[in-house]
């Protein structure tokens, strides 16, 4: 292997975080739900570690004012204030960032920016909406967390409150675009004055056009860019101009924007994800200090015989302490187009060539499970849908090509947040794989159930149709990978279920892949959490 010098910083340093393996006795870590493996990997694996976090910026507070007075292709937030104003603001909810943000959550110290402008300018109708679309609501300690413990006790609950998709008599019709797409938002954003959206982007698919046709609408919305044919032709869902789910988002965006003034807020954070006792997770394991080495097999050992419940516990109470990289202000496109640039520097790595066999350590956590439990129907969407497709031009693995993934998958579900989604494993998923065959024959009885209505407005549960989300997410993976090897689950009727083999261990399901792929694969491991993208040419 060659050994960088020192941690890469920039652009051109990037191609050092892609290294082949030397030495067969060199051991690396695999996350595997709530415990890791440290295995060995076969001389000539490349390796592609994830970006060491950019510089923070030192002031936020300065950063924030400057984005919101001087803002891109719109006049200063100030300047578009005036007494007697109706605004909402909106702001993405506890599926970003992941793992979540230490406190103060980065949303919380902008809201309470603009909140201050808005009391100067005599703005006093205000609400804020955290932009749930058709997942679970937070909790009051959740929403607490994300906005501050101030903003919490002057707004919550009626002026503070989650987006309620199934709300019909406070639902209006906006239009419908040129290729039919109905429209259809909340009496509230369509009337207020101006509408504030404050986003985290931790992905390329994040923000941007998909943002409020997501997050603050309805099933019959959603459903025009959330289905298997716009799903199954999004050729990267991080390379948005290769995909028809973007594509979707902006004529609904530009819709929408005719309709509503929109005022976006974007941010970029760094890829530091571990707090200081668990910051080597993010560094090569050869630059590792001894006292981290100790730390790593201590954990591992404890992981190794924990109940599952202590282990659940354990990872969900991790707090990032991520650092803002970059924020701005104004319109729509600039905005993104700004955004993007930034989570680019961070992010993006370049990598030449497709592999014949990716290898992934799956984490515990994933957009739809935080505070929950990755149910197998997540473990496919994370495995085939988000990990998958975390690169720009082609897949990382080639076409027919075999994913080999480490975790512990056990049927377990959380029955407050997934009550849905064990219906759908339990009779979907038994009687087919075929993504048209679910959308046709089951996702309309799932929307209209109202056990399920009742569960996500009332309760703290992902809305009925959701599972299937999570299944179509997939579907482009689904469509490229011609085997998944899970190495490591405890269930193999799970496996099952979802259409994948198991493996005992990683030599195991290395020799397994070989039925797909023939002698002397090509083989990669994508060496992750943090998050990051690649380019692959």
């Amino acid at each position: 292997m060659v050994k960088p010098e020192r941690p890469p910083q920039t652009e051109l340093d990037k191609a050092a975080l892609v290294t082949y393996v030397d030495d067969p006795k060199r051991r690396y870590v695999f996350h595997s739900g709530e415990a890791f493996r440290y295995e060995r990997l076969p001389v000539g694996t490349r390796v592609i570690h994830p970006p060491p976090p950019l510089p923070p910026l030192q002031d936020v507070d300065g950063a924030i004012e400057h984005a919101l007075e001087h803002p891109l292709d719109s006049d200063p937030l100030s300047a578009r204030l005036r007494p007697g104003m109706k605004v909402t603001i909106a702001f993405d909810d506890l599926s970003l960032p992941l793992p979540p943000m230490r406190a103060p959550d980065l949303r919380g110290r902008i809201i309470e920016k603009v909140l201050e402008k808005l009391a100067a300018k005599g703005v006093d109708d205000v609400q804020i909406v955290a932009a749930l679309g058709l997942h679970r609501p937070m909790t009051p300690g959740e929403l607490r967390h994300a906005v501050g413990p101030r903003v919490f006790k002057a707004f919550w609950p009626h002026r503070l409150y989650n987006h309620d998709a199934e709300d019909k008599e406070n639902f209006v019709q906006v239009g419908a675009t040129p290729h039919g797409e109905t429209v259809a938002m909340p009496k509230r954003i369509v009337d207020s004055d101006l509408l504030i959206y404050v986003n985290l982007n931790l992905a390329a698919m994040d923000g941007g056009v998909k943002a409020v046709p997501t997050g603050l609408t309805n099933y019959a919305t959603l459903r025009h860019h959330h289905n298997v044919h716009t799903l199954l032709h999004s050729n990267s869902l991080m390379d948005p101009p290769r995909s028809a789910l973007h594509d979707a988002c902006s004529r609904m965006s530009a819709l929408i924007e005719r309709h509503v003034n929109v005022f976006k807020i974007e941010t970029t954070l760094n890829t530091n994800t571990f707090p200081a006792i668990l910051r080597h997770l993010q560094k090569p394991e050869w630059d590792w200090a001894p006292w981290e080495r100790a730390v790593f097999q201590s954990n591992k050992a404890f992981l190794g015989v924990a109940p599952f419940e202590l282990r659940r516990r354990i990872f969900h109470s991790i707090r990032a302490p991520y650092g803002l990289t970059g924020i701005a202000a104004g319109a729509t496109g600039p905005v993104h187009e700004h955004t993007m640039a930034n989570l680019l520097r961070q992010q993006a790595v370049p990598v030449q060539g497709q592999a014949d066999v990716l290898l992934l350590g799956v984490p515990y956590l994933m957009p739809y499970n935080v505070n929950s439990i990755l149910n197998p129907v997540l473990f496919h969407c994370l495995v085939l849908g988000y990990l998958f497709n975390l690169y720009r031009g082609k897949p990382l693995v080639r076409k027919g090509g075999v994913v080999i993934a480490t975790h512990p998958l056990e049927a377990r579900f959380h029955k407050t947040h997934h009550p849905s989604y064990i219906e759908f494993y339990e009779r979907v998923l038994a009687q087919t794989h075929d993504q048209k065959a679910i959308e046709q024959g089951f996702e309309a009885e799932f929307a209209a159930n109202p056990r399920y209505l009742e569960q996500y407005r009332h309760g703290y549960a992902f809305h009925g149709v959701h599972p299937f989300y999570a299944w179509y997410w997939a579907a482009h993976g689904q469509d490229h990978v011609g085997k998944v090897i899970v190495v490591g689950a405890r269930d193999k009727q799970a496996a099952d279920r979802l259409g994948y083999s198991t493996a005992k261990s990683l030599p195991e399901a290395l020799e397994m892949a070989q039925s797909v792929t023939g002698p002397d694969p090509k083989l990669t491991y994508l060496h992750l959490p943090p998050i990051f993208l690649c380019d692959v040419t």
